[in-house]
């Protein structure tokens, strides 16, 4: 399970780079429009908040402090910066899951879920499918709004 989610995490957080360098309009990434409550910019920036937070911090004790609101309310971060900061959480979520004992994957994860507790596996499968969803949003967004 340990190297399929290395697989997955990855590939999708390329196809989440590629993504943001396939809007044609920088200034695109930025755009909220009707029906649309985020932008992909700050999609981008809550998936790397939210793999920093509870991959990185959390699992790997990489002392990443999450700020949450920022992720939804700065504007404007340059593509280049984006793209940057895509590869850094890339490493961390690989390096983290390659020092992760499988034997680990039943233990509790070491915060709440929605005032549950959940398995280290469990969380990691709903960080990926999280991650999933949100790319989604983000094809979605560049194709509305790039034409």
């Amino acid at each position: 399970m340990k190297a399929y989610l290395i697989e997955f995490f990855d590939r999708e957080l390329l196809k989440l780079k590629e993504e943001i360098s396939l809007y044609a309009q920088e200034q695109d990434l930025w755009v909220v429009s009707s029906g649309i409550s985020n932008s992909a910019g700050n999609l981008v920036l809550h998936l790397m908040g939210n793999l920093n937070h509870f991959i990185g911090a959390t699992l790997g004790n990489t002392g990443y402090v999450r700020q949450r609101d920022l992720e939804f309310s700065n504007k404007d971060v340059p593509r280049a910066e984006l793209l940057e900061r895509l590869d850094e959480t890339r490493q961390v979520v690989s390096t983290t899951l390659q020092d992760f004992d499988p034997a680990s994957f039943e233990h509790p994860f070491p915060l709440e879920k929605h005032g549950q507790v959940v398995s280290n596996g469990y969380m990691l499968l709903h960080l990926l499918t999280h991650l999933n969803y949100h790319l989604g949003q983000v094809n979605y967004h560049r194709r509305l709004i790039g034409g």
